[in-house]
């Protein structure tokens, strides 16, 4: 049995001032089950997953990695420096086994004190975020709508609150949809029903073809209870950048699951209020784990650019295992208050 010890506690002093008793927070311990022994034998296997670290959001330690894997370390994509812990097994390997399990103290995120007048900036300096993706493209259709969406808006935070409200109005949440959604933009706004990824790839979209800097983020969400299976609890959010402000974050997907999970009509109270919380605000019950869209992971998979990689992702030999299927994969998830 081999053991990956990764201290990322050491920075808990530098880090507990920035967690202040005005904003909510969750605390929890996250356990990865791994075990791909039941995949066809004789053949090298390979794990890839998304590997979360300490920000100004969220803090994680009790890092620790065990199994019987013939190799494992933590990189990350040469794009978006997205971390990845990586693991092997050789082709004799007769179990393939690996825990992985962390702790995070994460807080609410509230940014509402937005300035009143926007710094100058240059678009150059986030060209990151306004270039198409292969699912999310910003020119044709979806710079038709943008334009529409945001016609008479002068500002970065006027023309971003233009297509959120355009989002919440517009789309809905699918219960349907597997998984958190492929994120295809351009089907999308032919039926405008998904998950969250679908959801946020609309936004983030939408905002680039208009100028304005964005990004989802991929995580998976902490339970309220003791002890709760979060195997299929993977979420998308977004963000958008305000010049001379930073990052703001946004959650129209969330408003709209709660309109389902609750019934709520556009014009109810209740749903006016989820629309005021989640522009510029996220609860503290999520974990990022990763960001980026059509990534090369590290070592290289065999396949074709990964979507998103808000999922582990694993091989075994030529096949690549479903990994919206965790019965399959196999994998579990478990949340611990």
């Amino acid at each position: 049995m081999k053991t990956l010890s990764l201290l990322a506690g050491v920075l808990l002093p530098l880090f507990l001032p920035a967690f202040g008793m005005a904003q909510a927070q969750s605390t929890g311990t996250i356990t990865m089950e791994f075990d791909l022994s039941a995949q066809t034998k004789g053949q090298e296997a390979k794990l890839w997953i998304p590997y979360p670290l300490s920000d100004e959001n969220q803090l994680i330690s009790d890092i620790s990695v065990t199994g019987d894997f013939a190799e494992s370390a933590v990189y990350s994509d040469q794009k978006y420096s997205t971390p990845i812990l990586y693991a092997r097994w050789d082709n004799d390997a007769k179990s393939r086994k690996l825990t992985f399990s962390f702790q995070v103290v994460r807080k609410e995120v509230v940014k509402k004190d937005f300035p009143a007048r926007e710094a100058a900036w240059d678009p150059a300096d986030y060209a990151r975020y306004l270039e198409p993706t292969s699912l999310g493209p910003i020119d044709g259709q979806v710079k038709e709508l943008a334009d529409k969406i945001v016609a008479g808006k002068s500002t970065v935070q006027a023309k971003a609150k233009a297509v959120y409200d355009w989002i919440c109005d517009n789309m809905y949440r699918d219960p349907n949809t597997v998984g958190c959604g492929s994120g295809n933009v351009c089907s999308l706004l032919l039926t405008p029903g998904g998950k969250c990824t679908d959801i946020h790839s609309v936004f983030v979209a939408l905002c680039r073809a208009a100028g304005v800097p964005a990004r989802e983020i991929f995580g998976i969400r902490q339970g309220k209870n003791d002890v709760v299976d979060i195997t299929k609890w993977q979420h998308c959010w977004a963000e958008f950048f305000l010049p001379g402000y930073g990052w703001v974050p946004v959650d129209p997907a969330d408003v709209r699951k709660m309109m389902l999970k609750h019934k709520l009509k556009l014009t109810d109270s209740k749903t006016k209020e989820y629309r005021e919380y989640f522009w510029g605000a996220w609860d503290p019950y999520r974990v990022q784990l990763a960001v980026g869209r059509d990534l090369v992971l590290n070592p290289a998979q065999q396949g074709a650019p990964l979507n998103t990689f808000g999922y582990p992702y694993a091989e075994v030999g030529a096949k690549i295992l479903d990994w919206l299927d965790p019965a399959s994969f196999t994998y579990t998830i478990t949340y611990r208050r």
